[in-house]
């Protein structure tokens, strides 16, 4: 199992920039690793069922930081587009 000190940091940790996705890249790698374990077909019952819960809870913040990264997108003006005064 992995150390929960190299757990992925929150999506508060990373500065609200729509164009920086260090978090969602961390949380991503961190469930293909989840997922490679799991696939080794190595692990006992509890510790498979630990980490299919530790993945949904993983999941579950890459989903709400990929939300957070369309929402700062979403409030940035398009390229080349000025305001009105």
């Amino acid at each position: 199992m992995s150390d929960p000190a190299s757990a992925p940091a929150p999506a508060a940790a990373v500065p609200a920039q729509g164009r920086d996705t260090a978090a969602l890249e961390r949380l991503t790698a961190y469930l293909e690793d989840i997922a490679a374990r799991l696939r080794s077909g190595d692990l006992e019952p509890d510790a498979a069922a630990k980490l299919v819960d530790e993945c949904a809870q993983v999941a579950s913040n890459a989903s709400a930081e990929l939300e957070r990264l369309a929402r700062v997108a979403a409030s940035e003006p398009l390229p080349g587009q000025d305001q009105l005064l």
